[in-house]
């Protein structure tokens, strides 16, 4: 529930309290004597639901749209009155006020010194993290990532029609992306120059690592997941710091994975992550905005309604074209994900048919690993290692060549262009490791 406590001119007195009571209002009025003009405080009880329409009630009756007011969460209210109006608004969509939701935009984006500094350690401790692949590094890096604010605070600027506010949600994201890339960079680079981390690192087996150079279509989920939470727990006046986390998620560690493509010279690495960085803060964007616009938030003059639903289609469309854009690189991995799967899966099974047969069941299948001509999509496989062990003491039969035959081992050319296909078949290299086993 909240308490409104509005200052009006005493000439409006009658009117305001004509409209309180018409709506079933409990309510006290103080003169205030401190202001040269005669002015009355009013303060009443509301349902959180009920604050809006009761407020645009008063400003059709004539109360000035910039009157000073207050809105306050209260713990209890005793009244009867209170009681029928409560019921009145519980069939009514659980939200807060539009100007309640405009504070919380402004509290949630924070001044740009304490923003700068908090994106450039969150962004420290994830690269850190990365090169460490410690997840719980990681994770730490998103709690005290600041994100959260610019993103929801761009739509409402958007849907409420508060331009300044959407452009300090615009400038500080971008500002996070290229102090976020800047930062990474840098720090991986002194990691790699000045010993910080091993040279004979590959960070291609940190599985930290891995996890962002194949973004696939499962990205949007997470980050349309993110953005519809966040915006829905603004709109319920509830805590967002658990959603921030979310977005965080989604935006803080590929930030310091194009950073360390970038140190270790591999742009196809930060190619690969700054996409799927885009295409999550896109898509945490464009949900973010449907959620506030289907939640029925609007200017609250109607003259700028238009105004701001023009804007609104236009900032949606410009996303959702940039996603789908970008989504052509999330599909085509999403594809190569799928179609390296199946070529392994084929391999396996047929590596496990070869030592079923009689002539080899002294040997023990231990593992099949593929290694592929590029760590990132598109891909083919290079190589196939098979290990299988065999009885210390005994002379093991040899199935390279018996593998090499089969048909599975032939990677299928993919992606195919008018031009051509895009990746070229490739028949991968079989090796076979014996071990003995006692």
């Amino acid at each position: 529930m909240r308490l409104v406590e509005v200052l009006i001119p005493k000439q409006q007195r009658e009117t305001v309290e004509e409209t309180l009571e018409n709506e079933g209002l409990d309510f006290t009025l103080v003169e205030e004597q401190s202001r040269d003009e005669p002015s009355v405080v009013i303060t009443f009880p509301l349902p959180a639901p009920a604050v809006e329409s009761v407020l645009d009630e008063l400003r059709d009756a004539g109360l000035d749209e910039d009157s000073y007011t207050v809105i306050v969460e209260a713990e209890t209210v005793v009244s009867e009155r209170y009681d029928e109006l409560e019921q009145r608004y519980a069939q009514n969509t659980a939200r807060i006020s539009r100007e309640e939701l405009q504070s919380q935009a402004k509290d949630l984006t924070p001044r740009f010194s304490t923003y700068l500094v908090m994106t450039i350690m969150s962004v420290l401790v994830a690269t850190a993290g990365l090169l460490l692949d410690s997840p719980a590094v990681v994770v730490g890096s998103m709690v005290i990532a600041p994100l959260i604010g610019p993103a929801l605070g761009a739509s409402v600027g958007t849907v409420i029609n508060d331009r300044a506010l959407f452009r300090r949600g615009i400038k500080l994201q971008a500002l996070g992306l290229g102090v976020g890339v800047v930062t990474a960079a840098a720090f991986a680079f002194v990691a790699r120059t000045t010993g910080l981390v091993s040279p004979m690192l590959d960070i291609f087996e940190i599985s930290e690592i891995q996890g962002r150079l194949t973004p696939d279509m499962l990205s949007l989920v997470i980050a349309a997941g993110a953005g519809v939470a966040g915006a829905w727990t603004l709109t319920a006046g509830t805590s967002a710091a658990l959603v921030g986390v979310m977005i965080a998620a989604a935006l803080v560690p590929p930030l310091g994975v194009v950073g360390i493509g970038l140190a270790w010279g591999l742009p196809e690495v930060a190619l690969a992550a700054g996409v799927l960085v885009l295409v999550n803060i896109f898509t945490i964007n464009i949900t973010s905005l449907a959620v506030l616009w289907y939640k029925g938030y609007r200017p609250d003059s109607w003259f700028q309604q238009d105004e701001a639903r023009v804007a609104t289609k236009k900032r949606a469309v410009a996303l959702a074209v940039t996603i789908v854009v970008l989504s052509g690189f999330l599909g085509a991995v999403t594809y190569d994900t799928y179609r390296t799967g199946v070529y392994e899966k084929n391999i396996n099974e047929d590596v496990a048919a070869v030592l079923d047969s009689p002539e080899y069941a002294e040997l023990t299948l231990i593992d099949v690993t593929v290694e592929y001509t590029d760590p990132v999509p598109l891909r083919q496989p290079e190589r196939v290692v098979v290990r299988v062990g065999y009885p210390v003491g005994t002379e093991p039969p040899r199935i390279g060549n018996e593998i090499e035959s089969r048909g599975s081992v032939r990677a299928e050319s993919a992606f195919h262009l008018p031009t051509g296909p895009l990746v070229d078949a490739h028949r991968a290299e079989v090796v076979v490791y014996y071990i003995p086993r006692g």
